[in-house]
């Protein structure tokens, strides 16, 4: 970490997460002394995303030496929170780290900033225009994808290849995927993988597999409850099998790799984003990798490259101009994107993602590497969902939780999650 960071506010890891959890760092876009602008940028994440990101800010403040940036990070699920809290309250921090799945709310809700008013700092020409596109909404440019990242299942090396089950090959069906786990399971004495049940995500993923979507172009529901109770009905057999993670460990989860059961090294395999996988080498210096996601049964691929996450600017900054700056840095700035790596994915500016390919190293090289054994296999990304998404994450994880307590059977679980889905995107 900088040891000379933003006056007066968070001067460690250890700081941010404190201050990320208490209730803000100072108003939005407010100016220090001596005519000094101080930002608010906040973002989720785990500590080597907090450090690099520390490093890029501080090159950021040399570059810009009126402005100061006061920083703040936590979990996801915590970040989420916190976010949803501020923009209600209208006190959204200055820039933001926003998720694929709260573009539609934030825009929608006016927090966030038309960027198209701050072009002339704001680049976006080396965006690939269709990426670009995914942080519009009715045609306004409200955030700007950051990174370009995939799902994976990310798993223990040495684990995996002690218990002499195949290690995975370049594609796998969610049949095969299952017998494997069910394999690692009986070799390892532990469960396979993190119970995907839970996961909004990795259903969209075996969804998708089928010939489906989670949402329809118009924001509904893309499947029906059959649909869902057949995934939960896979999963659930699973975990009472014991190859996927039991409900004790599951529900723990929070969105940080940390509290994942492959993260406390009481499950084999994870499947979560390849930026945020980097996380686990941390956990398990003995070695990490990365496979595909399952795919349907005719070999129908369900993962594909989105937006890793973007940037947004608060509508309410006293600041656009510095703020979008900011933004601009942390997208096409060449030293930024040497000290960020593939921490927040594959960067989006096609000019400095050829120029620092080759000088990846450690876990970005193997995201990097990852992505590219994927190029032209996967179908197009879907639109961003609607904002109701946001709070149906949550309430996805809750009834699949009564599946796992054995409260409720995968179809009840199933019908209720559709009957309250389509209630939260009709409001």
């Amino acid at each position: 970490m900088p040891g000379n960071r933003t006056k007066g506010f968070c001067a460690s890891a250890v700081a941010l997460a404190l201050c990320a959890v208490l209730a803000g760092c100072g108003g939005s876009g407010e100016s220090a002394g001596g005519g000094t602008v101080v930002l608010r940028y906040t973002w989720w994440g785990n500590p080597d995303r907090a450090e690099r990101t520390e490093r890029a800010v501080a090159l950021f403040e040399q570059q810009h030496p009126d402005v100061d940036v006061a920083t703040s990070f936590s979990g996801y699920d915590a970040y989420k929170q916190k976010l949803a809290t501020q923009a209600a309250g209208g006190d959204a921090p200055d820039v933001m780290q926003l998720d694929y799945r709260q573009i539609d709310q934030y825009a929608s809700g006016g927090v966030l900033l038309d960027l198209a008013r701050q072009k002339s700092v704001l680049r976006t020409s080396e965006i690939d225009p269709g990426l670009l596109a995914t942080g519009r909404v009715d045609d306004v440019q409200y955030a700007i994808p950051q990174g370009r990242g995939t799902e994976t299942v990310a798993y223990d090396v040495r684990t995996w290849k002690k218990s002499g089950v195949p290690l995975p090959g370049e594609s796998w069906t969610w049949s095969q995927w299952a017998d494997t786990m069910r394999a690692l399971a009986q070799k390892t004495g532990k469960p396979g993988a993190t119970d995907p049940g839970q996961s909004e995500d990795a259903f969209e993923v075996w969804l998708r597999g089928q010939g489906k979507a989670l949402y329809t172009k118009d924001g509904r529901l893309g499947f029906t409850a059959a649909d869902l109770t057949r995934w939960w009905t896979f999963t659930d057999e699973l975990r009472r099998e014991g190859a996927v993670s039991p409900a004790e460990q599951t529900t723990q989860l929070d969105g940080s790799v940390e509290n994942t059961p492959l993260g406390r090294g009481t499950a084999v395999t994870d499947a979560n984003w390849d930026a945020p996988a980097s996380g686990f080498v941390a956990l398990i210096p003995t070695g990490v990798a990365l496979a595909p996601m399952p795919s349907g049964e005719d070999g129908t691929p369900g993962q594909y490259f989105k937006p890793s996450m973007f940037l947004g600017v608060s509508a309410g900054t006293g600041h656009p101009k510095e703020a979008a700056q900011l933004v601009d840095f942390m997208i096409n700035d060449r030293e930024a994107a040497k000290i960020l790596g593939a921490s927040r994915g594959i960067p989006v500016n096609e000019t400095i993602r050829a120029g620092i390919g080759p000088q990846l190293k450690d876990f970005d090289k193997t995201i990097a590497g990852f992505q590219a054994s994927l190029e032209g296999k996967l179908k197009d990304p879907p639109q961003a969902p609607p904002s109701g998404d946001n709070a149906l994450q949550s309430t996805f994880q809750r009834d699949y939780d009564q599946v796992s307590y054995a409260r409720m059977s995968p179809r009840e679980a199933a019908e209720n999650y559709v009957t309250e889905a389509k209630a939260e995107l009709r409001s």
